[in-house]
């Protein structure tokens, strides 16, 4: 049993040293395994260590191979991502464009809030294949999102797969070849910018084709700025400068060409809207936007002409509209509502019952709420542009003269030069103009209220409203003279004198009667009317009737005329003279009115009375009797009635016979023509 117990402990003794000697060939280098081996030949158990020696073979080769099976999908994988580089490169590109195209169709969001680059997001599918889940309903980058949203969104790393980008700069990198793919990467990018920067012909007739456009730089940018932080100098600042330069210049030239072909002003204030998240966006991560906000200035001057060309047919449609009455009220409640629309207090019209009339008509609420409305329209595209208050008082002051002093003036002067307007509108325009001119102050308080910047500030631009309506007053004025002197050369269109008559007649004529009753129907609307414009539509209409009375008295196609006829014209004046007596407009002082007929009274009495001796006698005096009588407006209507004083029976009270009165006659046109001769000599 003891001898069973040695043979035990040398087996076990035997095993160990053979289990040391299997180590050492395993740890030592083949050039010193020598003398190991020589232990074993040497040793009694040489057939037991070879046998253990095989069995230790067998388990490494298991391990070897079982090694090799687990790594030799990741090296076949790596051979072959190694040999597709070549082909991957040629898909790269073919795939842009395509690329492009799906891009607003591939958009769960990069960049809508823009606090934040976390909060900055927008999807952009460049060569690299996404796996992430996209939503061809999502309107895009630049949907504005519910500020109190605190959800977490997603950022470029979890929209866009880049692995096969890192895969590949990993595989040049081990190659040795990193810097030929970093050039690779940055050509491609290069003309991919330029393919993304390539507006579509039509971009300006929709919004959406802006909105695909922005959201196609933002993303190749959001990309870019992913890559530059995740990557070893792939892609470096100076590169990105470079291409957000190049970006910047091609973005505001396309902007420029196409947003000068919108002409819609809601159109033109989105786009401004989308500018102004397409530069927050891109600003969040680091990109210089000076230039896109100095470009929206210059849109905004396109934003208003869009504005004023709308106006202008909102203004116009308010003028064709409108029935140039006062605004009939039968009701308080009606009184406050116009009251409320325009600013006007009268104590006395207060007071009367109802129903009453405002002196204006409709237009003047519906212009100056429409002014406000501009107003407004103004203030919007000055949202979120960076600018102070000052700035934006003055683009609104500067704004809305352009609408009151271009376009609201020439709807005003269109609407007085037309043919077919009538005194009773021109009358009511006045009176509303100058209401409206009332009005400008609290305009002037409307945008003081909105952009808090005193009128009193310094550089402060004043409204010209009044200057405005002032003319469109005076143009009004101007053109009820202009169309008082028609209505009388149509009714002196009737006059119908039969020059030889014989007959003393004893009424005025029939078309004199009209005209006068006209003169005294039109002028009894002018009640309304500030004093001087009526006293001067009075008075210029009775100097242009005088002035055409006295031409058709003296016009070289009335050959011969008869004191018979001469009489009936007389009564005609006389009538024109009661009129001017009668007072038709209030404020004249005395005879002024009648002052406009005095050179046909003075003319008509010199004939009728045959005063020549007087005229002749005190010619030139200061205070004669017929100053206003010219002697060539006498010599021409004696020698009309030269002709025909043998005809004449009334030049019996004066000569007995025939040739005395021809004589007498001779004689007065000789005296006439020696003053005539004497006074321009």
């Amino acid at each position: 049993m003891e001898r069973g117990k040695m043979a035990e402990a040398e087996s076990l003794e035997t095993a160990a040293e053979h289990e040391r000697i299997l180590r050492e060939i395993e740890s030592t280098d083949t050039a010193c395994i020598g003398p190991t081996l020589r232990s074993v030949y040497d040793g009694e158990e040489h057939g037991r260590f070879m046998e253990k020696l095989e069995t230790r073979i067998r388990n490494h080769d298991r391990e070897i191979e079982k090694m090799c099976n687990f790594h030799y999908q990741g090296f076949v994988d790596s051979i072959t991502e190694l040999l597709k580089v070549r082909g991957e490169a040629q898909k790269l590109k073919a795939q842009q464009q395509r690329n492009l195209d799906n891009i607003v169709l591939q958009q769960p969001r990069i960049g809508s809030k823009r606090k934040s680059k976390k909060d900055a997001y927008i999807i952009f599918d460049t060569e690299i294949e996404s796996t992430s889940p996209k939503s061809e309903q999502d309107s895009g980058i630049l949907d504005v999102e519910d500020e109190e949203d605190d959800e977490e969104v997603p950022g470029a790393q979890d929209l866009v797969d880049f692995s096969p980008v890192y895969r590949c700069l990993h595989i040049y990198s081990v190659l040795g070849a990193r810097e030929t793919f970093e050039n690779y990467y940055r050509k491609q990018r290069r003309k991919q910018a330029r393919l993304v920067l390539q507006p579509p012909s039509n971009m300006h007739e929709t919004l959406d084709g802006y909105r695909k456009y922005f959201n196609q730089i933002v993303g190749f940018f959001v990309v870019e700025d992913h890559i530059l932080h995740t990557t070893q100098g792939l892609v470096n600042r100076a590169y990105i400068d470079e291409l957000w330069e190049m970006a910047l210049s091609k973005t505001i030239a396309a902007l420029r060409t196409h947003s000068s072909y919108c002409s819609d002003p809601n159109l033109v204030l989105d786009l401004k809207n989308l500018i102004v998240l397409f530069a927050d966006t891109l600003q969040v991560y680091g990109f210089p936007v000076n230039q896109l906000f100095d470009m929206l200035l210059e849109i905004r001057d396109q934003y208003s002409e869009t504005l004023l060309k709308k106006w202008a047919g909102i203004f116009r449609n308010i003028l064709d509209s409108d029935n140039y009455s006062p605004i009939p009220v039968t009701s308080e409640e009606m009184y406050k509502k116009v009251v409320g629309q325009f600013p006007f207090q009268d104590i006395e019209l207060e007071k009367q019952p109802f129903p009453k009339k405002f002196p204006f008509s409709e237009f003047v609420p519906k212009v100056y709420n429409q002014i406000k409305e501009f107003i407004y329209a103004c203030l919007k595209f000055s949202e979120d542009l960076h600018l102070s208050s000052t700035e934006v008082d003055d683009m609104i002051r500067k704004s809305t003269n352009l609408l009151l002093t271009r376009t609201l003036s020439n709807s005003l002067q269109n609407v007085i030069k037309r043919k077919n307007i009538g005194l009773t509108e021109l009358v009511q325009i006045i009176i509303n103009t100058t209401h409206l001119e009332k009005s400008c102050k609290y305009l002037e308080e409307f945008i003081t209220n909105i952009t808090n910047v005193l009128p009193e500030t310094v550089h402060t631009t004043k409204l010209y409203g009044t200057t405005t309506f002032k003319d469109a007053r005076h143009a009004a004025e101007e053109e009820i003279y202009t169309n008082l002197n028609q209505k009388i050369d149509q009714f002196l269109q009737l006059a119908d004198y039969d020059w030889m008559t014989g007959d003393l007649g004893n009424k005025a004529s029939d078309y004199l009667v009209d005209l006068i009753a006209f003169l005294r129907s039109t002028f009894a609307v002018f009640t309304h009317l500030p004093g001087k414009v009526a006293q001067t539509a009075c008075m210029s209409a009775c100097k242009h009737l005088a002035t055409s009375l006295m031409q058709l008295l003296l016009e070289a196609e009335v050959r011969q005329l008869t004191l018979g006829a001469l009489q009936q014209f007389n009564l005609d004046v006389r009538e024109c003279e009661q009129f001017a007596r009668s007072g038709p407009v209030p404020g004249f002082q005395e005879d002024t009115l009648q002052l406009a007929f005095i050179d046909l009274r003075q003319l008509l009495d010199l004939f009728i009375q045959w005063d020549w001796s007087t005229y002749l006698a005190d010619y030139g005096q200061p205070n004669c009797k017929y100053l206003r009588v010219n002697p060539v407006t006498a010599l021409t209507l004696l020698e009309k009635m030269k002709d025909t004083s043998r005809k004449n029976n009334m030049f019996a009270q004066f000569r007995k016979n025939e040739r005395d009165k021809q004589k007498l006659i001779d004689t007065v046109a000789k005296q006439l023509r020696g003053l005539i001769s004497s006074h321009h000599s």
